[in-house]
């Protein structure tokens, strides 16, 4: 189990990584993003993305289904996000691009008021297989920590 208190500033994680597919672009895009260059190859080829290229939205839900199976993996004792900051989609995703996912923590706070929680903030970096930087953004959790006063997870 892993609790604010075992990670350092600085720590860089490889999360993992997954395999983007057109039916999945496709997908996403018809429920929660359908512009055109999402959906068709046809207008995407009248933008500068040239081909269908995945939305800047399905590349972060992809990013953190990959966050979420790790730190499950993990047992990382995540309390939830009270937001990012700083948010970038650098290059376009395509059909087959496989993106993989690291962290580095920056910055991290005990609470003042909640002995037993703290936040961190990471950064997290997405590249795809050519080693091409996808997507950035400042990551804030919140953790349980393992202090005295805290409360205690049975095993």
């Amino acid at each position: 189990m892993i609790f604010f208190d075992d990670i350092d500033v600085g720590t860089r994680t490889e999360h993992g990584s997954v395999t983007v597919t057109r039916e999945e672009i496709i997908d996403f895009a018809t429920k929660y993003d359908p512009q055109p260059f999402h959906l068709s190859d046809e207008a995407a080829a009248m933008t500068p993305f040239g081909k269908i290229a995945a939305s800047g939205w399905n590349t972060c839900a992809l990013t953190m289904r990959v966050l979420v199976d790790s730190w499950k993996e993990q047992q990382a004792m995540g309390l939830g996000s009270p937001g990012l900051d700083e948010l970038r989609w650098l290059k376009p995703v395509y059909p087959g691009d496989t993106l993989h996912v690291a962290s580095e923590v920056v910055e991290k706070k005990p609470s003042r008021s909640k002995p037993h929680i703290g936040s961190m903030w990471s950064d997290i970096l997405v590249t795809n297989q050519h080693g091409e930087l996808v997507l950035k953004f400042r990551s804030i959790v919140m953790m349980l920590r393992k202090t005295a006063g805290a409360p205690q997870l049975d095993a």
